[in-house]
């Protein structure tokens, strides 16, 4: 599976309050949540994001609370894919759990610059960064987590293999 954006440059310790703020937790709206997705850091995110971009973080991206509202926000803004130097755990699983495919590569998010193309092959690990012409390799993302993404999330995998 690739991923072909452009990068959303954010820093280390993005955690899920600024992700997704607390005022907006009254609902649990996908297209609701997305209109306020990263305002408190990047006003400009919400209106300005496209279908297929990708977020690029620094360090311990995810980081605090375990809301699932954070995850579901960035799908729901269009971001086809995190690339981030790594993840507070539980945004990490979050994140699959919900559809939204992430990927651990500390070169290719420290080198990374706001509005670089990038290209995210899940299978491979390879993170190409388009404006750069440089190619980073990561993880692949586990076949059983490709799986979970394809079928846009743990619910949705699990009603589908319920029904076999």
């Amino acid at each position: 599976m690739k991923l072909t954006g452009k990068a959303w440059k954010f820093g280390n310790n993005v955690d899920t309050d600024v992700i997704i703020p607390a005022r907006y937790l009254n609902t649990s709206d996908p297209s609701e949540l997305a209109k306020h997705c990263m305002e408190d850091i990047d006003p400009e995110f919400a209106d300005g994001v496209r279908e297929g971009d990708i977020i690029v973080g620094g360090a311990n991206f995810g980081c605090g609370s375990s809301r699932e509202h954070a995850p579901i926000s960035i799908k729901a803004a269009g971001v086809s894919c995190i690339v981030a130097e790594y993840f507070a755990r539980i945004f990490y699983r979050n994140s699959f759990n919900m559809g939204l495919p992430i990927v651990e590569c500390q070169e290719a998010a420290r080198e990374a610059d706001a509005g670089d193309i990038l290209t995210v092959d899940l299978t491979s690990g390879r993170v190409i960064n388009e404006t750069k012409n440089r190619s980073y390799e990561s993880e692949p993302v586990p076949i059983f987590m490709q799986e979970l993404l394809s079928a846009g999330g743990l619910m949705p995998y699990t009603m589908k293999n319920l029904s076999k």
